[in-house]
């Protein structure tokens, strides 16, 4: 069964999200918002928990995950960052945008995409997203909440918690969230605008 934990919408309890936390550090696969969209996180090393986010999203090894971080300066340890693309990256975090850059050693094979060695960096501008990532001291790792079949991702949290009771641990409700994913930009070898959504590519001086 599917555990729910009901959030302020403006001042989330940090009782409840160190709950969260600890249940991540055991394993769990939890339901979040963001500034976009509900996502599925979980922790940077947990392997098995990727495994069980890939079945749900029905993506396959080629698949961009995105690694969630508290700022600018933590996303130099996962991600080669040019001055170039550390301009982009200021203007646009924290904010609804992905951007994929080329993965680190500290960064697990397994994480990136296969062939390109690149991971997607986020740093989202949400109260609980800053709270979740303060309390468990680290990036974790995220994937939006879509599932197969589905056009837009699951914005209601009971919707998440009815569908999918038992293939999940843990639904952090905050509320109802957007519908737009992030806007992905890949910063590897140029610009170029992956994916448009919630954040307008304008705010980093792109054309879409």
């Amino acid at each position: 069964m599917t555990d729910v934990l009901y959030l302020h919408p403006e001042n989330p309890q940090a009782r409840f999200v160190r709950q969260a936390v600890a249940a991540m550090q055991k394993g769990a696969v939890i339901a979040y918002p963001t500034d976009s969209c509900y996502a599925f996180g979980w922790c940077l090393e947990d392997k098995v928990s990727m495994e069980r986010v890939a079945r749900l999203r029905g993506v396959d090894k080629h698949h961009h995950y995105t690694l969630v971080c508290r700022n600018l300066a933590e996303i130099a340890k996962y991600a080669r960052v040019d001055n170039w693309q550390y301009r982009l990256l200021k203007l646009g975090t924290p904010g609804p945008f992905t951007f994929i850059l080329e993965a680190t050693k500290e960064v697990p094979r397994r994480l990136m995409h296969e062939k390109r060695r690149t991971i997607g960096i986020r740093v989202p501008d949400h109260p609980v997203t800053t709270l979740l990532l303060e309390i468990l001291g680290e990036p974790m790792m995220s994937s939006t909440l879509m599932l197969p079949g589905d056009e837009y991702p699951i914005n209601d949290p009971t919707e998440i918690a009815d569908r999918l009771d038992g293939q999940i641990d843990l639904v952090l409700d905050n509320g109802p969230c957007g519908l737009e994913p992030t806007t992905v930009i890949d910063l590897v070898g140029g610009v170029s605008v992956v994916r448009l959504g919630k954040g307008d590519p304008h705010r980093l001086g792109i054309e879409a």
